[in-house]
């Protein structure tokens, strides 16, 4: 038979299915027996400790430097530490840090609101909802259509301003990243008032105005009013860019799952997600996040064993023949950011295209 005449491959059978279901079924096993489920007090323990260490250097340092426009080299300091505590957040949001759910919880709010300014539930649910179908067209929040477009669809009904950045948005992702720390701080407030409970109105509303207050009273009260909006801007966009830096590497420009589509978990997790190389040194820049497959097959993971799990997960994909994509962190940028231009020519009226043009001249 000729290559022209074979018929379209057909979906996965139910017995494909099933076998990479009790595959990923005996990789949770080998996981949990390994001990790679067990909690890491020590490592969050120092972790925290650094943290903490760190706030004191950044307090000290703004008090030194005084009256300075020095103080805007604080003020990135101050967006960094902010960033590792919301990666810690994120950790005791999954459940990773400690033992009990509910003590998890109280340690990932009063991170999330008190310390970095955002709202713990607006983070779970909308990260949630990322987690149980990561790139699903209709499910995953994290690609809805934005200013940035992440499907051609989405790209090709762009308007305004909107259209315009499209048509160029992997160049201007990272200048755009600039300003998604007020973005999520808006967003999560915004999803309070909105949507919030009355619980959760008077538990993290208050907590996010103490935030600011304790922020934003001693900033204008010892700083210029001029350099203390310099600082403050630096400070969130350092935030943001810092923050998009470390979670668009991992699912952008991976496979885009169509609505309605039904998956296995591991192959559904696996052919959505990058790890980023760089070991222990990557690890604590990203927060844990460049070991992102591991992070999505077993969320509830304490980060200093996700390096040994991504071993034992590698030899099952390779056993399965499944995908595993790991690169560096400046391949994956390149890679999000040509992604992210091929779905913006979606954008261009066909004249405006040379791609296209050419298309239509051949």
């Amino acid at each position: 038979m000729s290559s022209t005449s074979r018929p379209a491959p057909l979906p996965p059978s139910r017995a494909h299915v099933n076998h990479v279901t009790r595959s990923f079924t005996e990789l949770a096993s080998t996981v949990r027996d390994t001990g790679l489920l067990s909690r890491s007090y020590r490592f969050y323990a120092v972790y925290g400790a650094v943290l903490l260490l760190a706030f004191g250097g950044v307090i000290a340092g703004a008090v030194a430097v005084g009256d300075s426009w020095f103080q805007l080299l604080v003020a990135g300091a101050l967006a960094a530490v902010l960033t590792q505590v919301a990666f810690l957040g994120h950790e005791a949001s999954h459940r990773a840090i400690l033992v009990s759910g509910p003590a998890n919880d109280r340690l990932g709010r009063l991170l999330s609101t008190v310390v970095v300014g955002i709202s713990h539930q607006w983070w779970m649910n909308k990260h949630s909802r990322h987690h149980a179908n990561p790139n699903q067209i209709g499910k995953d929040p994290d690609i809805d259509s934005d200013t940035i477009r992440f499907t051609e669809v989405d790209a090709s009904t762009a308007s305004g301003i909107v259209r315009e950045i499209v048509k160029r948005q992997g160049w201007l992702f990272f200048p755009l990243l600039t300003m998604e720390g007020l973005n999520l701080h808006y967003r999560s407030v915004a999803s309070l008032v909105t949507h919030g409970t009355r619980r959760q109105k008077w538990t993290e509303l208050p907590a996010i105005a103490l935030h600011f207050g304790l922020y934003l009273v001693p900033l204008f009260w010892f700083l210029p009013v001029g350099m203390a909006f310099a600082f403050l801007g630096v400070q969130m966009a350092v935030f943001g860019v810092y923050m998009g830096a470390s979670f668009a590497p991992n699912h952008k420009g991976m496979m885009i799952v169509p609505e309605g589509t039904k998956m296995d978990f591991l192959s559904k997790q696996v052919l959505t997600s990058r790890n980023i190389r760089g070991g222990w040194g990557m690890n604590i820049f990203m927060g844990g996040l460049n070991y992102q497959i591991e992070h999505h097959l077993f969320p509830n993971m304490a980060r200093p064993h996700l390096a040994r799990t991504r071993e034992i997960v590698r030899e099952q994909c390779a056993l399965l023949d499944l995908p595993y994509t790991e690169t560096s962190l400046l391949e994956s940028y390149a890679i999000v950011i040509g992604y992210l231009n091929r779905v913006g020519l979606a954008a261009r009226d066909p004249f405006d295209c040379p791609e296209r043009v050419a298309l239509g001249r051949g």
